[in-house]
């Protein structure tokens, strides 16, 4: 997957999930600050990450979270180890 196609699939399941206009979404949006994503939607949107790439994110990965960029650059890269 490239990073186009994985910025594509992160704007389509935030646009899904909780209805944010898919213009608001750039790499530099801030999940909690920019597309006020609060910490059961940051759950429920690790959910459905699983779902539709089949990559789990450890609890530490989560954490590392902050914008659209990072979730794109966890899509790209090799899941951790302790996964």
């Amino acid at each position: 997957m490239d990073k186009e196609t994985a910025y594509a699939l992160i704007v389509k399941l935030l646009a899904d999930l909780f209805d944010i206009q898919p213009e608001k979404i750039t790499l530099e949006a801030n999940l909690y600050r920019d597309l006020d994503i609060d910490s059961i939607d940051a759950v429920d949107l690790a959910i459905e990450f699983k779902k539709r790439t089949g990559r789990q994110l450890s609890p530490e990965e989560f954490k590392e979270i902050r914008s659209v960029g990072d979730i794109v650059n966890m899509v790209l890269a090799p899941p951790r180890e302790n996964c």
